[in-house]
């Protein structure tokens, strides 16, 4: 078998323009950041939002968020493909979101943290991440319908909070796709 990468020419021609993107169904996934101090991690999770289709990004606290020019470096555009609001106060916003009935999922080392890969995912879903050092308030937590976790093997405890927003991430849409018996 012949394998040859595609170059950057094939792959821009695949791609949807900003137009088209918001005719492609997203998954009931969107992802609450709270608190995250690094401009490029909120970039980072932007551009893996896009890829594993989030409906919604909820940017709270003191996260960055666009329009800024180093953002935009990191997320390279999906800033404008997936859609996203701010708010100061992530506790209202994530009581808005249980409200409508989206069960509130906090990626975070608890006492009953379940591991994404054994989870019952239930939709529509919020992921919730927090920052990088303290991870999701305490609040947040307590307020959450579950706590999941990744499992680490090595001798680290966690992952980069847009690294982990990315895993998570594509693990919920891989079991979103399978619920639903269509292909990712």
């Amino acid at each position: 078998m012949s394998r040859i990468k595609k170059n950057n020419a094939e792959l821009k021609a695949s791609r949807p323009t900003l137009e088209e993107v918001k005719f492609i169904p997203r998954i009931p996934l969107s992802i609450l950041v709270e608190n995250v101090r690094s401009v490029h991690n909120v970039g980072a999770i932007f551009r893996s939002a896009d890829g594993f289709g989030a409906e919604k990004i909820f940017l709270t606290g003191y996260t960055a968020y666009p329009p800024r020019e180093d953002l935009h470096k990191t997320a390279l555009g999906a800033e404008k493909s997936v859609p996203w609001e701010y708010s100061p106060d992530p506790m209202e916003t994530a009581k808005q979101l249980q409200a409508r009935g989206i069960t509130l999922a906090a990626l975070e080392q608890t006492s009953d943290a379940r591991s994404i890969y054994l989870t019952d995912w239930v939709f529509p879903l919020c992921l919730m991440v927090g920052n990088e050092v303290t991870g999701i308030s305490d609040e947040l937590v307590k307020l959450a319908d579950l706590a999941v976790e990744i499992p680490m093997q090595g001798i680290k405890q966690s992952l980069n909070v847009s690294v982990a927003a990315g895993v998570a991430g594509y693990e919920i849409a891989r079991n979103y796709y399978r619920q639903k018996e269509l292909q990712f």
